[in-house]
């Protein structure tokens, strides 16, 4: 099933829902672990989850098989990611092919990342330069539900948040069924996405992404790449547990609830959660909203 009817359905019941993204381990043993995860995650009932692509591309073959197995063994409805890192424009349709023949029906298309050692994106020779070039390629010769990513604060190479928004634009004029946010910390960042989108008449659903803080080091590292920013009061907090990772991952789970609350309380019904391939954070917090039919997993 397409996410983007999924999605229908649920503005339609007026219902919230959650979404879950993982990313391919490196090892068997890894990805073993991770599919008895998945498995006791499933019970969560996410409306869908996603598979990252990989730094670089350094994933994509495992990013392909793990989506087959996934949807094939696990009965979840998966979107796949795919970039233009060290990607032809005949690989790239040799995946989605492949996606294709195998009944994936979403893609979240991206641009991706420069590739490794490279301080700026350098399109492969014969591949695409920009996500909205992917997205028309995609749109124009396959039938797949097509997600975007946009950015609360910006993505760190726009000049400005007006100049940044235009872009999201061009993604959902090139195909984009709906958006998934970088992650962010501050809502207020979040809506004042959702007046920027208002008032370029961008109308596709806009899905929050939400990433429950699990290490103080980790974090800053994060949001220093992505160019989020962490709240002073809650870097205080952060600073304050620097060395205890199990307080620091409580602190996370408390915020990413209050956060979350906070953005159904103002009828954004989606969100997404960078679970960095754990259970336990996004659980607890499912847990804290008590959900009706929730279901506690160990």
């Amino acid at each position: 099933m397409k996410i983007s009817e999924k999605i229908a359905n649920y503005k339609a019941q007026g219902k919230t829902f959650y979404s879950f993204e993982f990313f391919p381990p490196k090892t068997d043993f890894g990805m073993d672990n991770l599919y008895s995860r998945i498995d006791r995650m499933a019970s969560l009932q996410p409306a869908y989850i996603d598979i990252t692509w990989g730094a670089g591309g350094s994933t994509s073959n495992k990013t392909l098989e793990m989506c087959k197995t996934i949807q094939k063994y696990f009965g979840l409805e998966v979107m796949m990611h795919l970039t233009c890192t060290n990607m032809q424009v005949s690989s790239i349709k040799k995946v989605l092919i492949e996606a294709e023949k195998n009944d994936l029906s979403n893609i979240l298309a991206l641009r991706g990342d420069p590739p490794t050692g490279q301080d700026n994106f350098v399109p492969a020779e014969g591949g695409f330069k920009h996500a909205t070039e992917l997205l028309r390629h995609v749109r124009d010769n396959f039938e797949f539900c097509l997600a975007a990513a946009c950015y609360p604060e910006g993505h760190v190479e726009s000049s400005d948040l007006i100049t940044d928004m235009n872009y999201v634009k061009m993604k959902v004029e090139n195909g984009a069924d709906f958006l998934v946010t970088q992650l962010f910390y501050d809502n207020q960042d979040f809506f004042r996405l959702m007046e920027r989108a208002e008032t370029l008449g961008i109308d596709v659903p806009i899905i929050a992404g939400i990433l429950p803080i699990l290490n103080t080091n980790q974090i800053r590292r994060f949001t220093s790449l992505c160019g989020s920013k962490i709240p002073d009061e809650l870097d205080i907090q952060l600073e304050r547990y620097v060395d205890d990772d199990d307080a620091v991952r409580e602190l996370g789970i408390e915020y990413a609830t209050r956060q979350v609350q906070e953005l159904w309380d103002q009828g954004i019904a989606g969100v997404h959660f960078y679970v960095l391939n754990r259970n336990y954070s996004v659980s607890k917090i499912l847990d804290n909203l008590k959900l009706p039919g929730h279901i506690k997993i160990p």
